[in-house]
């Protein structure tokens, strides 16, 4: 479901109710009437849905974490909140940027449209940026011809699979995070779709090695061995990106959740 145009739609229609209300229906209904069910119902609604419109599309919007594959950052449950303005102004509905304010910085965790189909909503970290040469040999990230340094910290438990993996901080620009290794896993994705651009990517047994296009960004899950990301399905086109991730607001399993990011 496009909620997008679900609640645009909703507020086209009771604010054209509330308008024709006041510019023709109210003049003419006797003093003492009360306004019929059809006009009452939109006219209160109309307010309402007018600042959920402006906020959700403009200000902040709300998401919750479907799957694993953020942990430890995020973890299944999380109700997030994602800054919409940071990367831009976009028009609400058909996405399109009309003011650009800041771009995606190495390190930050973004929601974007998913690029097989764009009604699924995706939550990533930024990796690798617009001309940048992304490695990733041996489970090993290097940026540019850089290998980012990794910091053991120790082992964690996933709950839900009673599996430990190994935990390590990572970081990217400006943003320290953590990460979560599984060397059960081997170092190439397991498979690889025909996305756009693939021809920029060089796939071995040791991972792979891209260079990300112009207006694209490299998108990797902190769940390194338990994430579809752009190893497996390809670049984010910028027009995808929805907004960034900032805040932790509840987690009905997790209480202490609250507030939580990196």
């Amino acid at each position: 479901m496009n909620f997008a145009l679900l609640l645009f739609s909703l507020l086209v229609l009771t604010g054209v109710i509330t308008a024709l209300d006041a510019l023709y229906f109210r003049k003419r209904r006797a003093a003492g009437v009360r306004e019929p069910w059809w006009i009452e119902y939109p006219r209160s609604f109309f307010p309402v849905v007018l600042i959920v419109f402006v906020l959700r599309s403009f200000l902040v919007e709300p998401f919750k974490i479907p799957s694993g594959s953020m942990i430890p950052t995020l973890l299944v449950g999380d109700f997030i909140l994602v800054n919409k303005f940071t990367y831009g102004i976009r028009l609400p509905v058909i996405n399109k940027k009309v003011i650009d304010i800041n771009e995606p910085e190495r390190g930050d965790v973004i929601v974007f449209r998913y690029p097989d189909d764009p009604s699924v909503d995706y939550i990533k970290r930024v990796v690798g940026l617009p001309g940048d040469k992304v490695s990733y040999q041996g489970k090993r990230l290097s940026i540019n011809g850089r290998e980012i340094p990794l910091t053991a910290i120790g082992d964690y438990l996933l709950k839900d699979k009673i599996q430990y993996l190994k935990e390590y901080t990572e970081t990217l620009g400006k943003t320290k995070h953590a990460i979560l290794l599984d060397n059960s896993e081997p170092s190439a994705p397991p498979y690889v779709k025909q996305f756009p651009q693939r021809e920029n990517c060089i796939y071995n047994n040791s991972g792979f090695i891209c260079t990300i296009p112009r207006g694209h960004y490299f998108m990797m899950g902190d769940n390194r061995d338990n994430s579809s990301d752009s190893r497996v399905w390809g670049f984010v086109p910028e027009a995808n990106i929805i907004g960034k991730a900032f805040f932790i607001w509840f987690n009905f399993s997790e209480l202490r959740r609250f507030g939580r990011f990196n």
